[in-house]
C-alpha cells in the first residue's frame, strides 16, 4: 500500500493515523517532492475510476493561473488535465492511497482509508 501525502495536510495526517492505528504496512510518497509522472497519474486514475478533473484541487492559486475553471471536462481534454497535474502536483487531491489488491481511493475520510485495509 502506498499513500501520497502532503505532510502539511490535516487529511493526510489523519489518514496516516488510521493506518498506524491499524498497523497497516504502507509506504509514504511525498508527492510534492516526488511528483507522479503522466503514466503514473493515468494508472492511479484508472484504479480510482475517476477523471483527472475529479482529483484536481481547483482552489489552488496555480489552478486560477492556468484558468482551469474554463477548461473543458471532456475526453478530448483529458491529456491536458493530466499534463497539468504532472507539471503542478500541488493540484492533486490528497491523500491518495493505492492498495496492494489494485484498489485505490482519495482517502479524505476515515471510512475511505478503512475501505482499503486488508480484511482480517
Amino acid at each position: 500500500m502506498e499513500i501520497w501525502i502532503n505532510p502539511d495536510c490535516s487529511k493526510c495526517r489523519s489518514a496516516l493515523s488510521v493506518l498506524d492505528a491499524e498497523k497497516a504496512e504502507y509506504t509514504v510518497r511525498r508527492y510534492l517532492d516526488d511528483p507522479p509522472d503522466e503514466r503514473e497519474l493515468r494508472e492511479v486514475l484508472a484504479r480510482l475510476g475517476l477523471e483527472p478533473w475529479d482529483i484536481t484541487r481547483t482552489g489552488e492559486s496555480v489552478a486560477a493561473e492556468l484558468g482551469l475553471a474554463d477548461w473543458p471536462r471532456t475526453p478530448e481534454s483529458r491529456d491536458r488535465w493530466i499534463q497539468a497535474l504532472a507539471a503542478h502536483p500541488v493540484l492533486i487531491q490528497r491523500p491518495i492511497i493505492t492498495a496492494d489488491d489494485g484498489t485505490a481511493a482519495v482517502a479524505r475520510s476515515e471510512e475511505a482509508v478503512r475501505s482499503l485495509l486488508p480484511r482480517r
